[in-house]
């Protein structure tokens, strides 16, 4: 048996509906052939943006986290400051938005550090991690729909709520094991 062609899909696309749309979300029913060639259905989940985290870490090892509850786990959450970039906005450029809007900082030290997929099961939503250095302060303005607190913790110490439950966001999981390795 050979080795599949990883850049040839296994998968064929008969038809595809639009089940629900709003400004953030498309929700796709697709009828499909499945690799075993049986007929099939793929319900996909459309983001209209790309993701950004952002791990905004000072001059004393801190990293800046984001309190707010979260309407869909219905839960209070810590997070990375993370948002959505539109289609014609560069994903650094919404990330130094989302950092401004969400915590008032700005960085003068921008890298990108990884390039995530999501959920790749379910949704086709990409994302870029940045790590943000030489930090200064400013006034944040949030959305309408973000209630935020910040809270400075030591990069360790932020590494230690993922640990024991506190931090459960993917997106801030894989940013900061991400930022933890490259600092090793």
């Amino acid at each position: 048996m050979t080795d599949p062609d990883p850049t040839e899909s296994p998968w064929r696309r008969r038809s595809r509906r639009l089940v629900y749309e709003n400004a953030w979300v498309s929700v796709l029913h697709d009828e499909v052939d499945r690799p075993d060639g049986q007929p099939g259905v793929y319900g996909v989940i459309h983001f209209q943006n790309h993701a950004v985290a952002i791990v905004a870490i000072d001059d004393r090892e801190r990293v800046v986290l984001v309190g707010q509850w979260r309407y869909t786990i219905d839960a209070y959450s810590w997070e990375l400051p993370e948002g959505g970039v539109p289609a014609g906005e560069a994903p650094l450029a919404g990330a130094q938005r989302e950092l401004r809007e969400e915590t008032g900082l700005q960085a003068r030290e921008w890298q990108e550090v990884a390039r995530i997929a999501v959920s790749n099961s379910v949704t086709d939503e990409l994302g870029t991690i940045f790590l943000a250095t030489d930090l200064r302060e400013g006034e944040a303005a949030p959305d309408g729909t973000e209630d935020l607190r910040l809270r400075w913790v030591d990069f360790n110490e932020a590494l230690t709520m993922i640990d024991d439950g506190q931090v459960t966001d993917l997106l801030t999981i894989a940013a900061l094991e991400r930022v933890g390795r490259l600092r090793r």
